[in-house]
């Protein structure tokens, strides 16, 4: 599973949501607990057939929740587990209020489904703490500490021939003469604007990477590159129509350039970065503003060349 692309702000939103969520969750376990062992009268609404929906916790997931993680499937897993959940502590409650004996059967599919619950949940919040840990603290994008691990993991479905993978190397335009005209703050306020605009236009499976300076790596799973050449020439066109601003001037457009490569199951995930970079040094060597995918032809760059991109 993989947190979908969100800000540095949306995750921790997300995550301060969920913990409370979780307390919520937890103070209606003891309640529980409480009128079993004591024999209390139980909640009514528990033991309806929505009680899912009406607990705090259900309240929280159904009607507000996480929007950003919506497109999860381990915040789906939650939704799940949480409905199985309260249909066995409606069973247990059931008992308790007609002063019959509890089934140890029902007990036992209780606990389990709670366990299975709180599992799903400590699984996303331990993505969303790892996420949070991995964010460059400037545009809130993955940064490159953990995205060498995360291209190792999408190669080796490329070997098993499980998916394809794509990659894309993005680079602003002409970013120094922004960074000179305007200031180093407005710069990295475009650098925000853009890594902002990506991480709303990409898929849900799909990350973005700042990899350093004004250049960001986007992994593009399941993806032909034919149908990655598609979905980034949208992203350059979109960011192309991006206005940026700077206090007393004008507004402004950066365009960017992009070089495309395949995850290529027979080098190493670096050698590929390698080949989407040489691709990008052709797009900006021939016009900026394009995207040109690379070509065997393309390892006759020297490294002198490359470095001048």
């Amino acid at each position: 599973m993989a947190i979908p692309n969100m800000t540095g702000d949306e995750a921790r939103t997300a995550l301060r949501e969920l913990k409370q969520a979780v307390y919520n969750h937890d103070q209606w376990s003891e309640m529980l607990f409480a009128t079993l062992i004591c024999r209390l009268p139980p909640d009514q609404r528990d033991m309806s057939s929505d009680a899912h929906r009406m607990c705090r916790f259900g309240q929280w997931y159904h009607k507000s929740g996480i929007v950003a993680l919506q497109q999860h499937s381990g915040f789906a897993g939650i939704g799940i587990e949480h409905k199985r959940m309260h249909h066995c502590a409606a069973a247990l409650l059931r008992s308790s209020a007609e002063q019959e004996p509890i089934a140890i059967a029902d007990y036992e599919r209780f606990v389990t489904a709670l366990k299975r619950l709180r599992l799903e949940i400590a699984t996303v919040q331990h993505e969303l703490e790892s996420a949070l840990y991995d964010l460059d603290p400037l545009t809130g994008t993955p940064s490159r500490l953990g995205m060498l691990t995360k291209l190792r993991e999408q190669r080796e479905l490329v070997i098993r021939e499980v998916q394809g993978c794509a990659i894309a190397m993005v680079d602003l335009d002409h970013f120094k003469t922004v960074n000179d005209t305007y200031g180093h703050v407005v710069g990295d306020k475009v650098l925000v604007g853009v890594a902002r605009y990506i991480m709303a236009h990409l898929r849900a499976y799909d990350k973005v990477y700042r990899y350093g300076g004004e250049e960001f790596l986007i992994s593009l799973p399941s993806t032909s590159l034919e149908t990655a050449r598609d979905i980034v020439d949208r992203l350059r066109e979109g960011l192309s129509q991006l206005r940026h601003q700077a206090d007393g001037k004008a507004a402004f457009h950066v365009t960017v350039s992009i070089g495309l490569a395949l995850l290529d199951p027979d080098i190493p995930v670096e050698h590929s970065i390698d080949r989407a970079d040489k691709a990008l040094y052709v797009a900006k060597t021939s016009g900026r503003d394009r995207t040109v995918a690379w070509q065997p032809s393309m390892n006759m760059l020297s490294d002198e060349l490359e470095a001048a991109s």
